[in-house]
């Protein structure tokens, strides 16, 4: 599946003339191999259209120059990062850091409190897709300069998990204030973002950071590029001009019999949402939501685009999955006694998609037009109007990633009556009720079972389906490259742990 960032135009057969061009070409290939060894060259097919906090971009961009208040082990567990501890009220209304001492953004200002609540306050007012996730913090509490108080409107045993995920990369206030951190990131990582030694729609330079706080990571330096066209990419790490990059299943064959090797993670998390559904809306009848469902066959979309077909939005094991929601299974007898004891609507409208959702969403469509009377059109997009469009309640109907890690942030994020993924702003009483009663029950063992049930009235009404996920492939030179891995952080596209990567040998 494709980044979800802009891919920079850079004409196919010119890529590999690019990188090579950062090298002068009356070195030896040992003096290149040398320097080389001090920079990680990694491609992702696309810069950021802005690196301002709150907006969209990938894990691994992001984590090369900002950090996040808590962080994951390498076994994927909550760990320390800017904040060294981190405590929940007892009745999970509030949540305590304190925070690292000493620690500075690449521009010199000082990592404190007062930054934090710049950060909370940017995201939340952000038209992106992270706002919702912080909007239950009514207030932020800066006692003393190493101390933060995050405060609820009701208790929100997840945030921690939100808060070690992209929502929140913490960024220098100052670049904040003036608008440089959109095209100029500063954040507190290892890698400093060095804009003279970076060519525009090209390659961006990320430098060592003399004042880092924290150890060393395997390379000095980091070398973002921008090559859009896959088979520039596979040629380019097979050459040796690129150490990393994200590629697709089609273009695997062309790394047999060289030193590249591959991997996949699920990354992506996919799925069809029904916004119009208020007064009179194209989908405020549930028997009409489910009649659509049950003309999906989730798994002839993966025949064609890759991932897997699932039943539900979490995984077996954790907080929210049901072993009762069986999801929509391809049925169309089904589909049409339901399309006609809802009076056999018409549904006519627009459903815009990006590059990288477009044929999921057209096969969907497509499906769907079987019952008599349906007719959404698919129209391709940018990726900047798709990401500020699909979920804006312009659209009776959408496909996107829903990231959320926890219930209560999906249900917060998309289902909820004030939800920002919820433009219509109906909520049954039923499902407000199972959730009133989930988040009441915090971290206690009833809990689980709580939003068990909260997901299954959400399958049930047919508020989402057709969910799919989608896997990241990497590719990497062991040549040049090792301890290459998987990134810790759940279902984030385009990401590794960039820290552990060393130079081969």
């Amino acid at each position: 599946m494709k980044s979800i960032a802009l891919r920079a135009a850079v004409p196919l057969g010119i890529a590999a003339l690019l990188l090579t061009g950062c090298t002068s070409t009356d070195e030896t290939p040992e003096e290149t191999a040398a320097e080389a060894s001090g920079t990680l060259r990694l491609n992702f097919g696309a810069f950021p259209e802005t690196w301002t906090p709150g907006y969209e971009f990938e894990g691994g961009p992001m984590r090369i120059v900002y950090e996040n208040l808590i962080t994951r082990d390498d076994a994927g567990e909550l760990a320390p990062g800017l904040a060294e501890s981190w405590e929940l009220s007892d009745d999970s209304t509030s949540l305590t850091l304190n925070l690292r001492e000493g620690v500075v953004f690449h521009d010199g200002e000082p990592f404190n409190a007062e930054a934090v609540a710049v950060n909370v306050d940017t995201v939340k007012n952000t038209p992106g897709p992270f706002g919702a996730q912080l909007a239950v913090i009514e207030s932020v509490d800066t006692p003393d300069e190493n101390t933060v108080v995050l405060n609820f409107a009701g208790p929100t045993p997840s945030m921690p998990v939100t808060l070690s995920t992209r929502v929140l990369p913490i960024g220098s206030p100052a670049a904040i204030e003036d608008g440089s951190i959109a095209t100029d990131p500063i954040g507190t990582a290892p890698w400093a973002y060095d804009a003279e030694g970076s060519t525009a729609g090209t390659v961006m330079s990320f430098t060592q950071f003399d004042d880092y706080w924290g150890d060393a990571p395997g390379f000095e330096n980091i070398e973002l590029y921008a090559i859009p066209d896959d088979e520039a990419a596979a040629a380019a790490v097979v050459n040796g001009e690129i150490d990393v990059t994200d590629t697709e299943e089609e273009v695997l064959p062309r790394y047999d019999g060289t030193t590249v090797e591959t991997f996949e993670y699920p990354a992506i998390r996919n799925n069809v949402m029904f916004f119009d559904r208020g007064p009179g809306g194209l989908f405020e009848d549930v028997e009409v939501r489910q009649a659509i469902c049950y003309t999906f066959d989730v798994q002839q979309m993966v025949d064609v685009n890759g991932g897997e077909a699932a039943t539900q939005h979490f995984l077996e094991g954790t907080q929210g999955y049901n072993p009762d929601i069986t999801g929509y299974p391809t049925d169309l007898d089904e589909a049409n006694s339901l399309w006609s004891s809802a009076g056999t609507p018409t549904i006519d409208g627009e459903m815009i998609a990006a590059p990288f959702t477009t044929t999921q969403s057209t096969i969907y469509m497509d499906q769907a037009s079987q019952l008599d009377g349906f007719g959404i059109s698919v129209s391709t997009v940018p990726p900047p109007e798709w990401f500020q469009g699909w979920n804006s309640g312009t659209y009776p109907i959408g496909l996107g990633s829903n990231d959320e890690l926890t219930p209560f942030e999906w249900y917060s994020a998309w289902f909820a009556a004030d939800a920002g993924g919820n433009p219509s702003g109906v909520e049954s009483d039923e499902l407000k009720s199972a959730a009133d009663a989930a988040i009441a029950a915090g971290d206690s063992e009833e809990a689980d079972e709580l939003w068990a049930e909260v997901t299954k009235i959400i399958a049930d009404e047919a508020l989402t389906c057709a969910h799919a996920r989608g896997f990241e492939v990497i590719a990497y030179n062991s040549d040049t490259v090792t301890n290459v891995n998987a990134p810790a952080y759940p279902f984030e596209a385009n990401n590794l742990n960039l820290r552990e990567i060393t130079p081969a040998g």
